[in-house]
């Protein structure tokens, strides 16, 4: 039976966020989460590379690391890894038998999410790893995720108005929200948020007696190497927000220094080199061509997005495809220029917004677009734009992680275990 099937059953429309269920099923598994130091990363954007960060340098030291994130590109395994290897299908398979035979209850049901979540919780106890690296699912306070009573450290990366829908309307509610994984007295890690929103965090932060740092970015001293407190390092992943994403990284692999853990400077610096993070600004080669693709799903990220594209210096091929919950009109604001072409697809097996609606939107935010074009699949507009391209545009992919893990998961040269080793 496969991983989906599996958890089919537990898959329900909308979010249900909220605790008890997730503490009930982890009791009912002897709280696994209890035994397991662990760090714990929330925030808007960039979550998924700082814990890519985190555990690449905990595993350079010679630890055995938990790494726990969503979504997942190509396959469920890839959420639940050790040391950067993916949890096996057959592996993943008998802990969600398992949980769902823990289950005697038939009024509140856990979610998918909750499902998942005990399972890696599961899967770290069972492996014995020295330290588990959580990233939040969404929001915060009441995510699955938060579940922990003494974080060795919380991070937070940045904070946009996203999932508004279930954390608030405003930046303010959704900082609220993200501030509810602060513990008493357990250090946090502060990244880049707005002056409208940082009071929101310090009161947190100050009511729980927090240790804490406001993280600048490292900054750049030649091509991809950088430095923060002193420590020069080469950046492997593309984009600005890194310096922000390492900086985070390095800050709360003081913390744990200085709680003892035997980490060196020549760890974290090989870390950083090592860490691989698919699909967030990444050239790829498709059919021998050259395309960016980047997961960027919302306002920020598709800013981050375009300041890397500007680099280039060239107009763009876009082939974007964008979930129906998501701010349509504001990225594409932040990604469309004038002069560049627009292919809009479907996001295949997700509550896809319609290309055609997206089409009108474009036209009328960005009117001086040379094309718009829906196609049927990513595919079919994959091969208009490299026939279309010249030397002076560049193809680039996003608008929705899905879409780029279904395009990746029909590469043959790209596997969940090429995505984690």
């Amino acid at each position: 039976m496969s991983i989906t099937s599996l958890l089919q059953s537990f898959q329900r429309f909308g979010v249900h966020l909220g605790l008890d269920r997730i503490k009930f099923l982890l009791a009912q598994l002897d709280n696994p989460h209890q035994n397991i130091p662990m760090i714990h990363v929330g925030g808007t954007n960039g979550k998924g590379s700082v814990c890519a960060y985190l555990s690449s340098i905990l595993r350079e030291a010679g630890y055995k690391v938990g790494r726990y994130t969503s979504p997942h590109l190509i396959d469920w395994t890839e959420r639940i890894c050790i040391n950067n290897q993916p949890i096996s299908e057959s592996e993943l398979e008998t802990i969600i038998i398992k949980i769902k035979n823990s289950i005697n209850t038939i009024e509140d049901i856990p979610t998918q999410f909750e499902i998942i979540t005990a399972a890696a919780w599961v899967y770290f106890f069972q492996q014995k790893v020295d330290i588990a690296v959580i990233e939040v699912g969404l929001g915060g306070r009441l995510d699955a995720t938060n579940v922990c009573d003494r974080p060795l450290a919380t991070v937070i990366t940045s904070l946009s108005r996203e999932h508004w829908q279930q954390l608030g309307p405003t930046v303010k509610d959704i900082a609220k929200e993200k501030a509810g994984i602060f513990k008493s007295q357990c250090p946090v890690v502060m990244g880049q948020v707005s002056d409208e929103v940082k009071p929101v965090f310090q009161s947190r932060i100050d009511a729980l007696s927090c240790p804490y740092t406001w993280v600048k970015p490292a900054v750049i001293l030649d091509g991809n190497l950088a430095m923060y407190n002193n420590v020069k390092y080469n950046l492997p992943l593309l984009g600005a927000m890194q310096l922000n994403n390492s900086a985070l990284a390095i800050e709360t692999i003081n913390i744990l220094q200085n709680k003892g853990w035997n980490i060196s400077e020549k760890d974290i610096q090989q870390g950083i080199k090592n860490t691989q993070w698919l699909g967030r600004i990444q050239w790829i080669k498709w059919q021998n061509n050259s395309i960016l693709i980047d997961g960027a799903h919302n306002p920020a990220a598709a800013k981050m997005l375009r300041h890397y594209v500007d680099t280039l210096d060239k107009s763009v091929i876009w082939i974007m495809g964008m979930l129906l919950t998501k701010e349509h009109d504001k990225v594409f604001k932040e990604l469309l220029r004038d002069k560049d072409s627009l292919y809009l697809v479907p996001v295949p097996d997700h509550s896809t917004a319609n290309p055609y609606n997206l089409a009108i939107l474009a036209g009328e935010i960005c009117p001086k677009l040379t094309e718009i074009t829906t196609k049927e699949t990513i595919f079919s507009a994959l091969e208009c734009a490299i026939n279309e391209q010249n030397s002076q545009q560049v193809i680039v992919m996003a608008g929705s992680l899905y879409l780029i893990g279904h395009f990746l998961g029909h590469l043959p040269s790209y596997t969940t275990r090429s995505h984690n080793d």
